[in-house]
């Protein structure tokens, strides 16, 4: 079988294509587990569920989605990845991918030009640099303080009373900057709730929340170093205030592929037929 070299994923779209191979990825997420099956070189089924109390389960019970909805079965599929936090519970991949290498493969198919990437879910924040051929060059994570990840705007939203999705909304409402100084989201929770007590303008609020995850993710994109073009993938990239807030520190344009959720689990797809070509 024709060689592909790690990385290389036009090579790998190009001989995945000739050859009819079907691969499978799996993100098993802190919040969401999504699956991907490719075919042809191209994203022929997937399907997302929440990763809930047993991500054993969910992972298997979110594969047999994806595969009916490639009109697929699990013996026509050449071999199966996982990615994520909860990869290692994922009995129905036969290996597994680290994140950073999931993000890089998967963005290097959707957006080829992106040299430098955020992932952004729920419990989670990463940022990663890779170069021309896909391969990673460097990245930094935030996995201990929620403040980086999306369940810190899950949390302020609630205290807001409103909704995750609403939160970009009312921070183009914003006419006001307000600084949130904590740097934990326990004590920024209080602090949002005297913004509050004050009479804070609940868009203003919104603004600071997002300016302050924001802020932590620009941290560590300086660290890994931003390299043109940047793009966001996962949870968080659905969230325009978000996204406007890392802009407008950076003085710089990010893009967002089409269905963002999916390019960690596109990425270990990737990475599958690569393993199998290496064969």
């Amino acid at each position: 079988m024709e060689r592909c070299p790690r990385g290389n994923v036009r090579n790998a779209k190009t001989v995945a294509r000739r050859y009819g191979m079907i691969t499978a990825g799996i993100d098993s997420g802190a919040k969401n587990v999504k699956a991907v099956i490719m075919k042809d070189g191209r994203v022929v089924g997937k399907a997302m569920a929440p990763a809930g109390l047993d991500t054993k389960a969910a992972a298997e019970n979110v594969y047999n989605e994806a595969l009916k909805a490639a009109g697929a079965e699990k013996k026509d599929v050449r071999k199966v990845l996982a990615t994520g936090v909860g990869r290692k519970s994922c009995d129905c991949a036969q290996g597994e991918v680290t994140e950073a290498d999931a993000d890089a493969k998967g963005i290097r198919f959707v957006m080829p030009n992106v040299r430098t990437v955020i992932d952004v879910g729920a419990e989670e924040g990463r940022a990663v640099r890779i170069n021309q051929h896909g391969d990673v060059v460097d990245f930094a994570i935030n996995e201990k303080c929620a403040a980086g990840a999306g369940a810190f705007v899950e949390a302020m939203a609630r205290a807001l009373e409103t909704e995750v999705e609403k939160m970009g909304d009312l921070y183009d409402r914003s006419t006001k900057e307000i600084d949130m100084n904590a740097q934990c989201a326990v004590f920024a929770e209080s602090e949002l709730v005297s913004l509050i007590h004050s009479q804070t303008a609940k868009a203003d609020i919104a603004r600071a929340v997002l300016n302050a995850i924001g802020d932590r993710i620009v941290s560590m994109m300086r660290r890994v170093g931003v390299e043109k073009d940047v793009a966001a993938i996962g949870g968080m990239a659905l969230n325009g205030g978000f996204i406007k807030a890392i802009e407008r520190e950076l003085n710089i344009t990010i893009g967002v592929p089409a269905d963002p959720q999916y390019v960690s689990a596109i990425g270990a797809a990737i990475a599958a037929a690569e393993q199998r070509m290496e064969v």
